[in-house]
C-alpha cells in the first residue's frame, strides 16, 4: 500500500483500486479526507465486501466510519484480484462458493455487475444476472432509444432490454449516464415511462440509480420562465383604455386567468365578473368542458356600453336584490371553482369523468355471479374503461335469454361489497392487502386495482375500506411507511409482536428469539440482541415484513390496476380528498339528506309527500323497521352517496297503487297514496324490506353453493 499512496501529490489515488481516474460516471466520486490522507472513489467504497455505512452521512467518508475504512484496507490488502493479479481486491462475488475477488475498476472490465441497492451484491462474470428474453423475433437491428444508435437486439453485458415496452433496447452506457442525470425521481422508460418496474430491473442489472433530484431540477433558475403570470386581455372586445395589458390588483381591471389552460386571460370587467372568486374559462376550454355534457353553457351576460361607468365595487359581494341562485346552478358554481377553494373529491372525479366517451358498451351481469361477470366483462378484448358503460342483467337459468336494464351504480355498488369481502383482502374494518398465492397466479390483484379504479370513475361508491397504511403505501410509497399492530390480522403474528415489546429483559428477550427462531429466520428477521431497546426494532422488522414485504408482489399488481384511467395519479396528486373516501365509510344518512337528494319532478299529492317526510323521520328516530340505508338501496340500489353523486339525479312521483316502487335504472322511487299515515308507514315497511330481503338471498345463492 506505501508503494501507491501519493496523498500529497495532485491527483491522489483511491485506496481501494489504487487508480487515480477521477470519473463519476464510472466510478462515483472521488474524495478525499485531508485530515486522515485518504482518498477513495464512492463506488469502491460502496461496493467493498467487508465494511457497512455505520456513522451518519456527514462522519468520516459518506457516513463510513475511517477506522471501518482503514480495517478495510487491510482486510483487502491480503486479497489478490483475479483479473489483474495485484492485492487489494476488496469486492468479492456473493454467489456461495464462488472464491473471485476484484478491484472495483477490474470487475467493470470483465463486466461483472453490482447491484447499487440492498445488500449492495456484487456478481462475477460467469454469475451476474441475465436478462431472459422467452423469444426473439427481432431480425433486423434496432435503435438505442437513448442514442438511437442501432443496436443487435440481444440481451448481453453492454445491451439491455426494457422490462415493460418489449421494443426498447438500450446501451448499458446510455441508461447509466442517464440515471446519473434523472436520479431516482425522473428515472424511468423512455417509451411508456413507467418508473416502478422500469428501475427494479434496472437495479438488478447493475444500473446505479443516485437518490437526487434531476441534474435540470437542480440547474440554479431553470425554471424562471414558469414564475411569470400571464398579463394579457385575450377577450374579443376588452374595454380597458389603457390596453390588454393593463392589470391592477383588487380592482375592475385586474387580469384573471382561465381556470383550466392558464394561457388565457380576461380583464373582470371585460367578461363582466362580479368578484375575483368566479372562475372563467377562455373560449378553448369552455368547448371542451361544456361539449363534455357535464356543464350547462352559461347564460350570456349584457356588457355595459361605453358610456356607463362600471362601478368600483365589483370586487364585494353581489346585491341581495339580485335573483337567488337555485341549488343546482349553485352547484355548478362551485365545481368552477375548484382552484380556488380547497379540492373536494366530487370535483376530482368529476374531472376524470370527462375521459369517458360517449361509446357505449353493454357488460351482461348475473346478480347471482356479481364477481365473475363483471371479471369476464372487463377482461374482454372490446371492453374499453373510457367507453360508457351499460348493464344488461341476465339469469342463467331463464332459457329465453332475457336481459333487464340494470342501473350502473347499483352494479357498481354490489360489486365494490364484493372486493371488500373477497380473500384479496385481510383484517375486519380497515383491510390490508393479502397473500393469496391463487388470486396473484390468476392476476386478480390487478383486476380489483383496475375494477375500483373503473368504479370511481363511472359514478360508484366510496370503497371506505382500506387501512391508512395501505393508501399511505399507495400515495407515498411502501418504504416511507409505517405499520402499526392493528394492521396484523394474523392472530400468532400479532402475539410475537407483543410479546417483544413486552420483554422486560435482554435474556427475555434472547429467549422469545429462541421460541421463535424459526419464524424469524424463515421471514429474514433474525438480529443479534445487545440492549433491551432492540425490541422496538426487531418489532418494527417483523411489522413491515408481515404487513407490506410479505405482500409485496400483489401490491404492485394491484397498484397498476389502480392506474387504469389516471385514478392512482390523481389520488397521488391529492391524497387529503381521496384519503376519506378510501379509509372511511361515508355518514351516516338523516331525514335532511334523504328530503334534500329526492327532488319531485312533477306535480304529486301533497297528501303524500307530507306522508313521506313523516316517514322520513319515523325512520331516523328509530320507529320503523327500516332503515336510511334500505330506502336508498330499495330506490337507487346503492346503500351511500357515490362521491360523484346520483346520475340521473333521485326523483319521487306519487301513484295510485297500494305500495312504493323502485326504479334503480332511473334512480326514481314511486309513493304510493293512501288515505291514512298509518297505512303508508306500514305498505313502505312492507314493501322495502321484503324487496331487500329477496334481493339478499338472491345474490347470496352463489355464495352459498
Amino acid at each position: 500500500m506505501n508503494e501507491s499512496k501519493t496523498g500529497g501529490s495532485q491527483n491522489p489515488t483511491c485506496v481501494f483500486c489504487r487508480k487515480n481516474d477521477d470519473c463519476p460516471i464510472k466510478y462515483g466520486e472521488k474524495k478525499t479526507n485531508e485530515k486522515w490522507n485518504l482518498t477513495v472513489h464512492y463506488y469502491c467504497l460502496l461496493m467493498s465486501s467487508g465494511i457497512w455505512q455505520r456513522g451518519k452521512e456527514e462522519e468520516g467518508v459518506y457516513g463510513f466510519l475511517i477506522e471501518d475504512i482503514k480495517k478495510e484496507v487491510t482486510r483487502a490488502s491480503k486479497l489478490k484480484c483475479c483479473i489483474c493479479k495485484k492485492t487489494g481486491a476488496s469486492i468479492g462475488c456473493v454467489t456461495p462458493r464462488c472464491k473471485r475477488s476484484y478491484h472495483f475498476p477490474c470487475g467493470l472490465q470483465r463486466e461483472c455487475i453490482f447491484q447499487f441497492t440492498g445488500n449492495f451484491a456484487s456478481f462475477c462474470w460467469n454469475h451476474r444476472p441475465v436478462q431472459i428474453i422467452t423469444s426473439n423475433n427481432y431480425r433486423d437491428s434496432l435503435p438505442c432509444t437513448i442514442c438511437l444508435e442501432f443496436i443487435e437486439p440481444i440481451p448481453t453485458y453492454s445491451i439491455l432490454r426494457s422490462p415493460c415496452c418489449k421494443n426498447a433496447w438500450f446501451h448499458r452506457d446510455c441508461l447509466q449516464v442517464q440515471a446519473i442525470n434523472a436520479g431516482m425521481f425522473f428515472f424511468r422508460c423512455t417509451v411508456c415511462n413507467n418508473s416502478d418496474i422500469f428501475q427494479k430491473e434496472m437495479l438488478r442489472m447493475g444500473i446505479h440509480i443516485p437518490e437526487k433530484d434531476a441534474s435540470w431540477e437542480l440547474e440554479e433558475n431553470a425554471y424562471q420562465e414558469l414564475l411569470q403570470h400571464y398579463e394579457h386581455c385575450d377577450v374579443r372586445r376588452c374595454r380597458c383604455k389603457e390596453g390588454r395589458d393593463y392589470n391592477v390588483p383588487d380592482s375592475k381591471w385586474e387580469i384573471k386567468r382561465c381556470q383550466c389552460c392558464g394561457s388565457r386571460g380576461t380583464h373582470l370587467a371585460c367578461s363582466s365578473l362580479q368578484s375575483w372568486e368566479q372562475n372563467w374559462e377562455c373560449l378553448e376550454c369552455r368547448g371542451i368542458l361544456y361539449n363534455s355534457g357535464d356543464f350547462q353553457k352559461a347564460k350570456k351576460h349584457t356588457l355595459p356600453s361605453t358610456n356607463v361607468g362600471i362601478t368600483d365595487c365589483l370586487l364585494e359581494e353581489s346585491s341581495p336584490k339580485l335573483p337567488r341562485q337555485s341549488p343546482g346552478a349553485q352547484r355548478e358554481d362551485l365545481l368552477r371553482q375548484g382552484s380556488k377553494f380547497r379540492r373536494d373529491i366530487s370535483t376530482l372525479i368529476i374531472e376524470l369523468g370527462f375521459q369517458i366517451k360517449k361509446k357505449a358498451k353493454r357488460l351482461f351481469i348475473n346478480k347471482a355471479n356479481i364477481w365473475n361477470s363483471a371479471l369476464d366483462g372487463f377482461r374482454n378484448h372490446n371492453f374499453n374503461p373510457s367507453y360508457t358503460i351499460e348493464i344488461a342483467y341476465v339469469n342463467e337459468n331463464d332459457h329465453f335469454g332475457k336481459e333487464q336494464p340494470g342501473s350502473k351504480q347499483e352494479f357498481l355498488s354490489l360489486l365494490m361489497q364484493q372486493l371488500e369481502n373477497s380473500p384479496l383482502f385481510e383484517g375486519s374494518l380497515s383491510k390490508n392487502l393479502s397473500l393469496n398465492s391463487q388470486a396473484l397466479k390468476e392476476n386478480l390483484y390487478y383486476e380489483a386495482g383496475k375494477m375500483l379504479a373503473i368504479s370511481l370513475v363511472h359514478g360508484g361508491p366510496s370503497p371506505g375500506f382500506f387501512s391508512k397504511t395501505l393508501f399511505n403505501c399507495l400515495v407515498y410509497g411502501p418504504e416511507s411507511t409505517q405499520p402499526i399492530l392493528d394492521d396484523v390480522s394474523d392472530f400468532d403474528v400479532a402475539q410475537i409482536i407483543i410479546r417483544i415489546n413486552t420483554a422486560a429483559t435482554v435474556a427475555d428477550l434472547n429467549s422469545l428469539l429462541n421460541e421463535y427462531y424459526n419464524y424469524l429466520e424463515l421471514i429474514g428477521c433474525l438480529r443479534l440482541i445487545t440492549s433491551l431497546s432492540d425490541k422496538y426494532r426487531l418489532a418494527k422488522d417483523i411489522l413491515v415484513y408481515h404487513v407490506i414485504k410479505r405482500v409485496q408482489a400483489p401490491f404492485e399488481s394491484f397498484k397498476q390496476g389502480l392506474r387504469t384511467l389516471g385514478v392512482l395519479e390523481k389520488i397521488q396528486t391529492y391524497p387529503e380528498a381521496f384519503c376519506n373516501i378510501f379509509c372511511h365509510k361515508p355518514e351516516n344518512l338523516s331525514t335532511k339528506i334523504l328530503s334534500d337528494l329526492f327532488t319531485v319532478h312533477t306535480l304529486s299529492d301533497v297528501q303524500a309527500l307530507g306522508f313521506w317526510n313523516s316517514y322520513l323521520q319515523a325512520v331516523e328516530d328509530g320507529k320503523s323497521t327500516v332503515t336510511m340505508e334500505d330506502i336508498l338501496i330499495f330506490a337507487t340500489g346503492c346503500s351511500s352517496i357515490p362521491p360523484a353523486g346520483f346520475k340521473p339525479t333521485p326523483s319521487i312521483e306519487c301513484l295510485h297503487m297500494d305500495f312504493p316502487v323502485g326504479n334503480k335504472f332511473n334512480n326514481c322511487l314511486a309513493l304510493p297514496i293512501t288515505s291514512t299515515y298509518k297505512e303508508f308507514q306500514e305498505n313502505m315497511d312492507f314493501a322495502i324490506k321484503n324487496t331487500l330481503r329477496l334481493e339478499k338471498e338472491e345474490n347470496s345463492h352463489f355464495i352459498g353453493h
